[in-house]
């Protein structure tokens, strides 16, 4: 059983403090720890200042996906509550890169490429969060003033030792991996970042618990009371095997359109589709756990799904959109082709189907498009391609490869 699902006597706790408590915890993998958190939310409901609850983000690609907003749905949470929530980009410590979970040193991004991915952060942040009342730091704004005589004066406050404790550093050491120095720079920045904020509460994924408690010792080391922090659990991807990443393709863009954000949502496993449910839901328990029993008792799961999809779909871009894609998918189910698709005209014609595929972009390459022709993959105005040889004379068509790569095809 996690922390976040330990029990404690919360008699003494007024009912705005235990509600703040249970909030918190919903969902949470842990808490820790959790004593202190209760003692922080009774200080800010006594003394009416609310506390600051840090969550990092290292712009590393242009966009985010579902599995960020598991934590993003929590620090929505603790802002309603009315918390002082910080987003902090980290264009410092994105040039060193993040070694969590690494088995290999991580490439760092250059200062052009990191801006140019954190500007795409905010709109993206705004479809979950009140950015009114968010406050935006960049970790540059400390870190570039320490220099090199703070950077060692930093790392006088932890061992060597200590940082082998951390599972990815074991694992690489007992291997012969090599490990850089500066590697080890990251979480110790990332535990300033904590300092330099004075940070109540940090939030992350399970995997950056290190991290987070780097925040807590260094707070202690330079006479501050220590934050807390909370971990959520990493979404599983599409693929219901690894967690969501985009280097595994398993993932949904939250700035992806609406019919393709859907159409991914109805793919994943109906058991998988109770896991996304908790952590990405904005139902009740109550009302998930109402409609498990349903689809337990003989509902149809697709039914469920459905509703997730057209919720998710509905967060981040409109109800009208979600009602559009769930129209689009039925459509594209019963084989039918949906209205909205790309345009393209190409001459030369006739033309081998395999080589429009490509210039369609539909394939990678023309191999692909004959493995595909044979496994009944490809479609012609809606009808399965057989003949690998066939040519296009001049005219309009639609071509389709699986179930939602679509071109309208004007050759001449």
């Amino acid at each position: 059983m996690s922390t976040a699902d330990s029990k404690s006597d919360v008699s003494v706790l007024s009912d705005e403090v235990q509600h703040a408590l249970a909030v918190s915890l919903a969902g949470a993998h842990e808490l820790l720890p959790r004593e202190e958190w209760s003692k922080k939310l009774q200080r800010a409901e006594s003394s009416g200042v609310p506390l600051r609850i840090k969550f990092g983000m290292d712009p590393t690609a242009p966009d985010l996906h579902l599995g960020h907003t598991v934590v993003f749905n929590k620090l929505r949470q603790l802002q309603q509550l009315g918390h002082q929530v910080i987003a902090l980009i980290g264009d410092f410590t994105t040039m060193i890169g993040d070694p969590s979970g690494r088995n290999s040193t991580r490439p760092p991004l250059t200062r052009e490429q990191i801006e140019a991915n954190a500007k795409t952060y905010f709109d993206q942040l705004g479809l979950v969060l009140d950015m009114d009342k968010t406050e935006v730091r960049y970790n540059s704004e400390w870190c570039d003033a320490l220099g090199a005589r703070g950077m060692i004066q930093l790392s006088g406050h932890y061992t060597v030792a200590r940082m082998l404790e951390r599972d990815d550093f074991t694992k690489r050491f007992g291997s012969q991996t090599p490990i850089s120095v500066h590697e080890f720079l990251y979480p110790l920045v990332q535990g300033y970042d904590s300092v330099a904020l004075k940070s109540d509460l940090e939030l992350g994924g399970t995997d950056q618990k290190f991290n987070l408690l780097m925040g807590r010792h260094l707070q202690a080391e330079y006479g501050q009371e220590p934050q807390c922090i909370l971990t959520m659990p990493l979404l599983v991807g599409l693929d219901g095997v690894d967690k969501m990443s985009k280097s595994k393709n398993n993932y949904i863009g939250i700035s992806e359109p609406a019919n393709t954000m859907f159409a991914k949502v109805m793919s994943i496993s109906d058991e998988l589709m109770w896991n996304w449910y908790e952590l990405l839901s904005f139902q009740s328990p109550q009302a998930v756990a109402a409609l498990r029993l349903e689809v337990q008792g003989g509902r149809n799961p697709r039914d469920a799904k459905v509703a997730l999809a057209k919720e998710i779909t509905a967060r981040f871009h409109s109800a009208a959109a979600a009602e559009a894609a769930e129209a689009d998918f039925v459509n594209r189910a019963r084989g039918g082709i949906p209205d909205d698709i790309p345009e393209l005209s190409l001459s030369g014609a006739p033309q081998g189907v395999g080589a429009l595929l490509k210039q369609a972009g539909l394939v990678a390459s023309g191999s692909e498009a004959m493995r595909l022709i044979d496994q009944g993959g490809v479609k012609v105005d809606g009808s399965v391609l057989r003949d690998k040889g066939l040519k296009l004379e001049a005219g309009q068509y639609v071509l389709q490869v699986g179930k939602r790569k679509f071109v309208r095809l004007t050759l001449s």
